[in-house]
This record gives structure tokens, C-alpha cells and sequence, in this order.
């Protein structure tokens, strides 16, 4: 083992001196792995990790991801010897608006790439960031998207089944340019990790198909060895297994459990830094010699960014193609005008199969337009999208169409990183019934204010014959309480159009998109020509009461809105105006004149129907007894049988009506 430079040894022990001063001030923290992982952290960021100390958005940057976000005060104390973070921000750990939250969260803190604390999740998505690389360096260059995305895992992290599944596709895809450092201290937060894990992991990751090296994790000499055989290593991703302890250095809580999840005492702190060669009686110590010694290599990186910087003109003024793909990749989101396919009124159509026809549509129009399905490719629609735009893999760096396989909860968290990364559009698909499976990178998407397209095909009871175990009746409520996403389900094939084209818009928030098996009726565009607009806005007056006087409104989503239709022609006595809600969060937002323009607050008898939980329509209806919903699981049976059953029939459902509105 050679020891390291004695600059480099102070310059560990003062971010460890930092982390325990930092979660010692807040009263909370984990400092345990934060020290275990300070080695090969440290190592990484001062001698690899490629960046703009001027400019974390940089696009040529290398990524890194801290998987483990419960280290989070080592993050920051290294984006402090970076410049990014000022001391101040150090003190300021897991206050109200500071920059240096609990776990990381890449919208408050500068040179933080996504959101971590779910353990398992930060890996997934640093899996979509090196998908991401892989996809735009094959179409713009190595010199413009040869970077690297970098991981640092815990013990935890690497349990959890999240991670697992996507580390066997960034195997299967052979991500040559992912690296995980993974401590591996063998301790979490309750015991060491034998008391529930016996997992092999060198066997394991070479059974995944990943290059695997095996090292002390607090060699110097090792980590630098290890790092550049990594970077050797093109054909497949690398995990780095770091057997460290938990707390290195600490005076008596090194190796210990407890070490992970709670402050030091004060008198450990001292006598920690006493040990460390650090001054004990001060606090938040981060000498000159250590930050000039990590900053060395900051005109390299200036002068590294400036060389891409040139690059990258050349390339726009002498490469038409590379220009306009570049124009595309940078392009806003907002400024899109697509177009989209025309559905004779005549026919009717199932929403998957509208939302498959957009898809093929956009294949040209958006040549960075990428994803696939959880296994379920002609179920979902994307099977032609697969077959025309290629599998992405090993042989395909051009290949636009993700196989997944059956793993919703990676393939929701790999899109979310394809997201993040910037300069492709992405989305995912499975049933509606399986968005449980990745309800938590859903959230997380949501948290991160990530524009993701989450497609969910299937939807309600009318899967039929499937049975309850496939059939939604809670999910979309359950979605719709996220915070900051959008849930959207269209009544036809022209809304359905009209909610992609909203999706592919947002730029802060994710949307999930609820599509039907069944056909449904056509809306013309001739008869009901503010349909684009009202979809945009989350509703919309679809049918007027005779001479523009309604007595009752009626509302609807998705499937339901012919159904509302239909139900409002067999009461001609009631002037009733049916409104489309395809998307409650879009018309929430609205100004208060064009949503008391559509639900006039002067018509007090207001009803609404949707198959599924009917609890949140009552913020429109006031009332329960004014939803019809379904608060059951459902039924193995053909569709039509248990909308019969169910009473989702035109004459049910205006009896029920008629009901309600004679008891008013």
C-alpha cells in the first residue's frame, strides 16, 4: 500500500473534519458513511471528475451522482473545495433555504445532478445519464458527449431492488462509461449489513455483465489504479467495490452501526480531530494549502471547457447536420409546434392506439425523441415506434427504443435520468395498474421537477377479462396527489393529441398520461373546435345546455365523457352542460375568470363521473353523493358485462342523476 501525499491525507481529514462539524451544528446527519466513502470521493473529485468550476450546466461536464444521499455533507463539502459552495452554506446544513439540504436535491443546490436519499434510485438514474451519453455521443461526437457519469453506492443502496434491476440493463446495454465507486463498509443503519445480506457482489455484477474491481477503499493508490482501468474498460460499466469502515478515522465510533444515522458527541468530535491532526477546538477548518492543493487543477478544467467550447462552433459553422441536431437538443421545449395525426369522426378509437399513432407521427419530428416499454410493447402502442427506430444496445448506439423488460420501477428512474441529463426527450410505458411499481420514482420525478412522459395504457375496469389484479380503480387519484405532476386522461383520440403535446411542453414537471384498452367515440374538431386549447387547460365546456342557460354541470374524464354524453341526451328536462377534465391539476391553475367560465359558481348542483375513486371530483361536485365512481376492485369479465354490472351505462347513469337532481 503506498501512502499517500501528506496533502492529500489533511485534505480528507478536513472534510471529514467538516462533515462532523456540519451535522454536529444541525443536530442531525450521517456522518458514518460520509468518512467511509471520503477517500475515493475525494480522489474522484480532484483528480477525475471532469467540470467547469464556473458553470455546473456545462454540457460537456462528467456527471456525478451520489446514490448514497444520506452522505450528503461530504457532497457538499467537496462542492465547498470546489467553489460552488461557500462556508457559509456548510453551516447552513439541513436548515430552512439553505443550499445544503438533508439529502441532495439538484434544484436547490448548484453542481447537484439529481435528487437522492431512496437509496437505489441516484444509481438508476446515473444509469439514464450514461444512456443519455451513449445516445448523443453516437449522434454528436466524442468530443462534444465523451463524458463520464460517475456513482458513488452504499451497502444499502446496493440492496435495494431498484438498483439491481437496472444495474443487470446498464450490463445488458453495456454502459462502458458508467462507474460506481461503492463503499462497502458492511454497516447500515440498525446492524452490519450480515444480519440480512450474504450477496456475493463480485459474482454478482460479473453475472450482470459489469467489469468488477475489488480494493481497499481507502488506498490512494488503489482508488487511482481502480478508476483508470475503469476508464480502460469501454464495453462494459464498472463498479469499484471500496471495503472500507464505517467512520474511518473516528476516535471510537469507527466500524460501528451507530456511527451511520447520528451526530457525534462532542467530546468524540475533538478527540476525532485530535487523531486527524485537525485543530480540535475549531470548527468548519478548511486551510488555504487544502483548497489551493484541490484547486490545482482548476485551470485545466477552464481550458478543457474553452477547447469543447471552440469545438463545438466549428462544428455549428462547418457541419449542417451536427448544426441542425444541435438546434434540436437545445431547442425549449415550449417552442415546439408538432402535428398530429387526423381521426376520421366516424370510427372510434381506443386512446392507446391514438396515443401509438402520435407516436409514429413524431418519430421524424423528433429524431431525439427515445423510450420503450416495460415488456409490453404491442400492448402499449410503441411496438411499431421499437421496430422503426431501432433497439438501443451494445450494436446500436443510434437505436432510439428501450427494452426495459419487466421492470417499471428502474424503467421509471432510468427515463427520469435520461431526463435530467438534457438533450433528449424521453418517455416510458406499462399498464396503468403497474405505475404502483414505480410510484416512488414518480415522486421523485415530481420533486425533481423533471418533464418526463410517463405513458399508462389500460386504464379502469374495462381491462376486462384481465380481472382485478390488472384492473386500476385507485391509481389515478393515488397519482393525481403527487405534488407538481400532471395527470392526464384524455376523453378520445384528438384530446389524446392534444394532452402529448401538452406533455411534451411542460419543463418542470412530469406527466403521466391514462389511456384506454377499449375504443371511444371521436369529438370532431369541427364541432368542438376549442378542444386543443381546453386540453392545454386541463378542461373545457365540451357540450352547452340549450341556449347557454345550464341547470347542472356534468363533468367527466377519459372514457367516462361519452358516457356523460350519452347521458345527457336521455335528459332533455335538465339544461345540462357537460364539461371535459382531462387533466384536474392543468385546470386548477387556471385563473379564476375562465374556471368560473366553465364551472359558474352560481350552478350549485354540479355532478361528475369517472371509473375509479370518485373522492376528489367532491372539490368540483362539494358533494360525494355527486360523484359516480367506483370505490371496489373490479371483476374478471368481458368490459361490457361489468359496465353493466357497474352501472356505467347512459341509463344508469342518468337515473342517478335524475336522482340526485330531484333531491337538490
Amino acid at each position: 500500500m503506498q501512502a499517500p501525499a501528506a496533502i492529500d491525507v489533511k485534505a480528507v481529514n478536513v472534510v471529514k473534519g467538516l462533515i462532523m462539524d456540519a451535522t454536529f451544528k444541525a443536530k442531525s446527519g450521517h456522518p458514518g458513511g460520509a468518512m467511509s466513502s471520503a477517500d475515493m470521493a475525494y480522489v474522484l473529485f480532484k483528480d477525475y471528475l471532469r467540470f467547469d468550476p464556473a458553470d455546473t450546466t456545462w454540457f460537456g461536464r462528467d456527471r456525478f451522482v451520489l446514490s448514497a444521499g444520506h452522505e450528503s455533507m461530504l457532497q457538499y463539502a467537496l462542492l465547498y473545495l470546489r467553489g460552488v459552495l461557500a462556508m457559509d452554506d456548510l453551516k447552513q446544513f439541513r436548515q430552512l433555504g439553505s443550499r445544503t439540504p438533508g439529502h441532495p436535491e439538484n434544484y436547490e443546490t448548484p453542481g447537484v445532478e439529481c435528487t437522492t436519499g431512496p437509496l437505489g434510485q441516484g444509481f438508476s438514474m446515473a444509469v439514464g445519464m450514461a444512456v443519455a451519453e451513449e445516445m448523443l455521443r453516437a449522434r454528436l461526437g466524442e468530443d462534444m458527449a465523451g463524458h463520464y457519469t460517475y456513482v458513488l453506492s452504499s451497502d444499502g443502496d446496493v440492496q435495494a431492488p431498484v438498483f439491481l434491476g437496472s444495474a443487470a440493463l446498464a450490463g445488458l446495454w453495456g454502459l462502458g462509461r458508467l462507474i460506481v465507486l461503492f463503499d462497502k463498509n458492511k454497516v447500515q443503519l440498525a446492524s452490519a449489513t450480515s444480519v440480512c445480506d450474504a450477496t456475493n457482489h463480485v459474482k454478482l455484477f460479473e453475472g450482470l455483465g459489469w467489469h468488477v474491481i475489488d480494493i481497499d477503499g481507502n488506498d490512494h493508490a488503489a482508488i487511482h489504479a481502480a478508476l483508470d482501468a475503469a476508464r480502460a474498460e469501454t464495453a462494459k460499466p464498472t463498479i469499484i467495490i471500496g471495503n472500507t469502515v464505517i467512520a474511518k478515522g473516528a476516535f471510537s465510533m469507527e466500524g460501528k452501526h451507530e456511527a451511520h444515522g447520528a451526530p457525534f458527541k462532542e467530546d468524540e468530535i475533538i478527540a476525532t480531530k485530535k487523531r486527524l491532526g485537525l485543530p480540535e477546538n475549531e470548527t468548519f477548518f478548511a486551510p488555504e494549502d487544502v483548497l489551493a492543493h484541490f484547486r490545482g487543477r482548476f485551470p485545466q478544467l477552464a481550458a478543457a471547457r474553452a477547447a469543447w467550447d471552440k469545438t463545438l462552433d466549428d462544428k455549428l459553422a462547418g457541419d449542417a447536420a451536427f448544426e441542425a441536431l444541435w438546434r434540436e437538443i437545445t431547442k425549449p421545449r415550449s417552442e415546439r409546434t408538432l402535428s398530429w395525426p387526423v381521426f376520421e369522426p366516424a370510427k372510434a378509437v381506443a386512446t392507446r392506439s391514438a396515443w401509438g399513432a402520435a407516436l409514429n407521427g413524431l418519430i421524424d419530428q423528433l429524431p431525439l425523441l427515445v423510450g420503450g416499454s416495460a415488456d409490453l410493447d404491442p400492448s402499449n402502442m410503441t411496438e411499431k415506434f421499437r421496430d422503426i427506430t431501432g433497439i438501443f444496445g451494445k450494436a446500436d448506439r443510434l437505436g432510439r427504443s428501450l427494452c426495459f423488460g419487466v421492470r417499471e420501477f428502474p424503467m421509471t428512474a432510468i427515463v427520469n435520468g435520461i431526463t435530467l441529463h438534457g438533450g433528449l426527450l424521453p418517455f416510458s410505458a406499462t399498464f396503468l395498474i403497474f405505475s404502483d411499481y414505480a410510484r416512488n420514482a414518480l415522486r421523485m420525478a415530481a420533486l425533481q421537477r423533471v418533464p418526463a412522459l410517463h405513458v399508462y395504457t389500460h386504464d379502469s375496469f374495462y381491462v376486462g377479462e384481465d380481472g382485478p389484479t390488472h384492473e386500476p380503480i385507485e391509481q389515478a387519484s393515488s397519482l393525481r396527489l403527487i405534488p407538481n405532476m400532471l395527470v392526464m386522461r384524455p376523453a378520445d383520440a384528438n384530446e389524446t393529441s392534444a394532452c402529448v403535446d401538452t406533455a411534451l411542453k411542460q419543463t418542470s414537471r412530469p406527466t403521466c398520461l391514462l389511456l384506454t384498452r377499449q375504443n371511444l367515440p371521436i369529438l370532431d374538431p369541427a364541432v368542438y373546435p376549442g378542444l386543443k386549447e381546453g386540453v392545454a387547460r386541463g378542461g373545457y365546456v365540451l357540450d352547452e345546455a340549450p341556449g347557454g342557460k345550464p341547470d347542472m354541470l356534468l363533468l367527466a374524464s377519459g372514457s367516462e365523457v361519452s358516457l356523460a354524453q350519452a347521458a345527457a341526451k336521455l335528459l332533455p328536462e335538465i339544461a345540462i352542460r357537460v364539461v371535459s377534465m382531462p387533466c384536474l391539476e392543468l385546470f386548477n391553475e387556471q385563473p379564476e375568470d375562465y374556471k368560473k367560465a366553465v364551472l359558474p359558481p352560481e350552478i350549485a348542483f354540479r355532478y361528475a363521473v369517472e371509473a375509479g375513486r370518485p373522492e376528489l371530483w367532491c372539490q368540483y361536485t362539494g358533494s360525494l353523493d355527486r360523484v359516480y365512481g367506483i370505490s371496489h376492485f373490479g371483476a374478471s369479465a368481458p368490459a361490457g358485462k361489468l359496465a353493466d354490472l357497474y352501472g356505467f351505462t347512459p341509463e344508469h347513469l342518468a337515473g342517478k342523476i335524475k336522482e340526485a337532481y330531484a333531491a337538490k
